[in-house]
């Protein structure tokens, strides 16, 4: 039987790849098989990422991209080779945590920008012709299991990682018909920088009732990454239109 459960040779784009999730996603996918392209706005970050992955073809853009008219030539440049892309993994993201009477208008466009705007620029230029392999493949959008429930102080993020999810299942129906599969990844607190940094400021009641609300315990960035790998390959072909909750239970209660 077939391991269909690989990316041998497949081409994947991946922002956010400087670091936590992103990083760990590219040097996963890497050790089965594909040929990764990293973006992020560190160049060094992105060559640090770079060094922990196994062989390949793997390329590396420092860019902003929220620049977006920038997108179009920067996913040029990475099918000059004449490889066409395979699928995409949209990690970049901002988590903005204020209160309602503190957000401002610039505040939801920064979260919208990054977390939603990009991502769909970015698959807008991977799925044109020649730029995408012409038998389908897979786009990935990193959400949160916010984007489903609320959380105080966070108005601005959940509602655009909310639209990640809807904006994807309007995708997934209209890339059908070009066998491109569109999902949505959503983790609970993964043990990343970002969260570490959030641990060692909450006093040990706050601690204890993150803790408790993830009845697995936190997440590992590797336990994000193999959930994209598994909707990146082939083995997750009759799958699109769905937001995979990967929370250690968060959602269950």
């Amino acid at each position: 039987m077939n391991n269909l459960f690989n990316l041998k040779n497949k081409k994947i784009l991946i922002s956010g790849a400087s670091g936590g999730i992103g990083r760990t996603t590219a040097k996963i996918l890497s050790s089965i098989g594909a040929d990764c392209v990293l973006i992020g706005r560190d160049e060094k970050r992105l060559e640090e990422t770079l060094r922990g992955m196994h062989g390949g073809n793997h390329q590396v853009f420092a860019q902003d991209i929220t620049e977006y008219d920038a997108l179009k030539e920067l996913v040029k440049q990475a099918v000059a080779d004449g490889k066409p892309f395979d699928g995409m993994v949209h990690c970049a993201g901002i988590e903005t945590v204020l209160p309602l009477k503190i957000l401002k208008p610039e505040h939801f466009e920064k979260s919208f920008s990054i977390n939603v705007i990009a991502g769909f620029e970015l698959a807008k230029h991977v799925i044109k012709k020649k730029h995408f392999n012409e038998n389908g493949g897979s786009l990935l959008f990193l959400s949160s299991v916010m984007g489903s429930v609320g959380s105080p102080v966070k108005a601005a993020y959940c509602s655009s990682k909310g639209a990640l999810i809807g904006g994807m299942k309007a995708l997934a129906l209209e890339l059908a018909p070009k066998k491109i599969r569109v999902n949505t990844v959503s983790p609970a607190m993964v043990v990343t920088g970002m969260s570490k940094a959030l641990l060692a400021k909450v006093t040990d009641s706050e601690k204890e009732a993150i803790l408790k609300a993830h009845p697995l315990g936190l997440g590992e960035p590797e336990d994000v990454a193999w959930v994209c790998a598994f909707l990146l390959s082939d083995a997750s072909r009759w799958i699109t239109g769905t937001d995979l909750k990967v929370d250690g239970g968060y959602t269950a209660q």
